[in-house]
């Protein structure tokens, strides 16, 4: 049982290997370990494909790789050796678990490790649903959201800039351990778990009835720009050139919204001249053109600091846009709790994020990455029992470093 100092750390004492690249299973590890799991990133000699991705610093270390291994231990191996795909699968069947992106490996498939570890709990990603392969943008391209995103009237596909597929894929993943964990500690069984990255994505856009839309009404999706579908929610400039986006959920928040910016009149009178409701969702919805006509003229007539002062006295659901610069600045990062001071080798101290949960009103800070094989030889003769002379005639030999 957990005890209550350790509510923060539910998988304390779980082992967890992960071989992956990008995004995905990454964020997945990473999610674990600031769970409290013990998780060994196995990279190739010299580093997976994601290992110099950018943003890089000017000394060319990658802040991305940084950022998606915080808290995990490295290990350095070649995989293409018998060898080291032994020393891989021995990591495996200690840990128990195995988290990979790297599909059609048969050395360290689920039938093969099995063997060794019969409870052993086993997740990989794949691309597609058949097994293929795709990141994040061409599954996104072949759903249809790069169709409606961007401004009405635009012709060319957009593609969004937040891989939301592979983030959401891998809190599936990370989802995926802690219930066959669960299973395991009731029944002493492993569990083999696939998840397609593409599956992910249809089934989020299925369940946000995207899909559904199409196959019940036969019509699609139309694009909106910075509208809402089925709300009010516009973004709006003031007179000094900064862009607020506002959002009406409710009655009373459009009730305020027609207050603040003095159109209560006028929002009437537009509804009793075109037969409409404004008190339906749907209706504020519809109508969003001609709302937004009445509502710009008092944001236009304001600057940022009076738009802002005034939204802030109404239930009115609103945000000024920022960039990621304004962001880091800001006291949404500098004061807040998530982040704390991170002294990351090889980067540099900054503000990192840590455990977005906060357990007994606490979130459990980010803990560094470490370099490439910064923990190769502890976990060689730790977890595997070498000596140090088979440890130094592995370097020697290049297997792993």
């Amino acid at each position: 049982m957990t005890r209550p100092s350790d509510a923060a750390r539910p998988l304390a004492g779980v082992r967890i290997v992960e071989i992956s690249s990008f995004v995905a299973v990454p964020l997945a590890g990473m999610t674990l370990a600031q769970l409290g799991a013990e998780v060994i990133r196995v990279d190739p000699v010299g580093g997976a494909a994601d290992y110099r991705r950018w943003p890089l610093t000017e000394g060319g270390e990658s802040i991305y790789w940084a950022g998606l291994n915080k808290g995990k231990q490295s290990a350095a191996v070649d995989g293409r050796s018998a060898e080291g795909q032994e020393l891989i699968a021995r990591l495996i069947v200690d840990s128990g678990v195995l988290i990979t992106n790297a599909v059609g490996r048969q050395w360290h498939s689920y039938d093969a490790l099995v063997e060794m570890r019969p409870d052993l709990i086993h997740v990989e990603v794949s691309g597609r649903a058949d097994g293929g392969t795709g990141v994040d943008y061409t599954v996104n391209a072949g759903l249809g959201f790069p169709a409606v995103t961007g401004p009405p009237g635009l012709a060319d596909p957009v593609n969004h800039v937040l891989p939301a597929w592979d983030v959401t894929c891998g809190l599936y993943v990370a989802l995926a351990v802690t219930t066959a964990l669960r299973h395991r500690d009731a029944t002493r069984e492993g569990q083999r778990t696939s998840v397609a990255l593409e599956n992910v994505a249809l089934a989020t856009a299925g369940n946000l009835s995207f899909l559904t839309e199409a196959m019940v009404n036969g019509v699609a999706r139309e694009r909106i720009g910075n509208s809402i579908y089925g709300q009010y929610g516009q973004a709006f400039t003031s007179a000094d050139g900064a862009s607020f986006m506002v959002v009406a959920l409710t009655g009373r928040h459009f009730r305020d919204l027609t207050e603040m910016t003095g159109t209560t009149k006028a929002v009437a009178a537009l509804g009793d001249a075109i037969g409409a409701d404004f008190t339906d969702e749907g209706q504020r919805y519809r109508h969003r053109d001609a709302l937004t006509g009445l509502f710009t003229v008092w944001f236009t007539g304001h600057t940022a600091d009076e738009v802002a002062g005034a939204l802030s006295t109404t239930s009115i659901l609103w945000e000024r846009y920022r960039t990621f610069a304004e962001t880091a600045a800001a006291p949404l990062v500098t004061d807040n709790p998530l982040f704390r001071v991170l002294d990351q080798p090889r980067i540099g101290e900054y503000l990192a994020p840590g455990l977005p949960l906060a357990v007994d009103g606490h979130h459990r800070p980010a803990v560094a990455a470490p370099a490439l094989g910064d923990h190769t030889v502890e976990l060689l003769r730790d977890r595997l029992g070498l000596s140090d002379a088979e440890i130094d005639r592995l370097v020697a030999a290049g297997t792993v470093a």
